[in-house]
């Protein structure tokens, strides 16, 4: 499967179904659209991309919602709690070495974006991705801004500074996406990866940056949301016990001759194997044979106990 999940979002873009018709063309299976918020956080936080969308979407086309919150402030309440809650992921987008050390180290997101399209008054540092990167979070590299880009700058700044963002990381923790408003900035997927190769990234690493690794940030996006404090979630909860139904009653007597004693020897031989019902129906005829004899032998002193008392000759 293949991702792209940074596409632009705005309520009034007529290209946007031209878009997403365009990577489900290009071989994308998931796609996020973006929502940008820079400054002070307004206070409706609750996300204005719709769960339906009013135009068709590709049905083999997963569609996410992202918010990517810009960092001009390191001192101000981002409210990323708050936010968090509403998208299906959250990216930081930091302006300066402060806010992008904060974002490594104590802000809880999911991706951070850095403007590779702009020169850079810092230079990234291992030590510091290294910290973001233990904790699970990716950083993205965008490709469109530079490569749609009139300006030539641009484009060598994004060359520039994903060169050295491959440096800092090692290779590891890096996501592609897109960041088009357009279908025109959108590239294939096998594309992106020989675009990165030449740039310096290895291609097997290339291929997990679109597929594995941005697959591991919508995972733990959702988790974080679903789960207790991202660390435990209930797949299966397992089926309720099914209500006891009215026995038959057959089986009512048969349960209270059981306990009272009362059991028939049919009944009692079901748990024996054959030889021993065998020996106890041998042992009990044994033992009924005397009181058979006893009862015989006492038949005339009855009979004739009876004739006395009743006054007749005996026969």
């Amino acid at each position: 499967m293949f991702y792209d999940l940074n596409v632009l979002w705005s309520p009034k873009d007529n290209d946007l179904p031209r878009t997403l018709a365009f990577l489900d063309e290009l071989g994308y299976n998931v796609v996020a659209l973006t929502h940008t918020l820079s400054g002070k956080p307004p206070a409706d936080l609750s996300c204005p991309i719709p769960t339906t969308l009013p135009f068709p979407v590709p049905p083999k086309l997963k569609v996410l919602r992202r918010c990517t919150l810009v960092l001009d402030d390191h001192k101000s309440n981002h409210r990323i709690a708050a936010l968090s809650p509403n998208y299906d992921i959250v990216a930081l987008r930091p302006t300066s070495e402060i806010t992008l050390q904060q974002a490594c180290h104590s802000l809880d997101c999911d991706i951070i974006s850095v403007d590779l399209t702009v020169r850079l008054d810092y230079y990234f540092k291992f030590k510091m991705l290294s910290v973001a990167l233990q904790r699970g979070v990716r950083f993205e590299i965008c490709y469109a801004p530079g490569v749609v880009a009139i300006d030539a700058s641009a484009r060598a700044n994004l060359i520039g500074n994903t060169t050295q963002l491959l440096r800092a990381t090692r290779g590891r923790g890096l996501i592609i996406s897109s960041e088009a408003r357009r279908a025109l900035g959108c590239r294939g997927p096998w594309d992106v990866v020989n675009l990165l190769t030449v740039w310096g990234l290895p291609q097997e690493k290339g291929r997990e940056a679109i597929d594995n690794e941005a697959r591991s940030v919508v995972a733990t996006a959702a988790m974080k949301r679903t789960s207790f404090r991202g660390a435990v979630d209930i797949i299966y909860g397992g089926e309720r016990q099914k209500p006891k139904t009215a026995t038959e009653p057959g089986k009512d007597k048969k349960r209270k001759a059981e306990d009272d004693g009362s059991v028939t020897k049919t009944e009692s031989q079901q748990g024996l194997t054959r030889n021993q019902a065998r020996k106890q129906a041998k042992s009990s005829a044994k033992s009924s044979r005397p009181q058979q004899m006893l009862k015989t032998s006492q038949l005339p002193t009855l009979e004739g106990a009876q004739t006395q008392t009743d006054g007749k000759p005996s026969c």
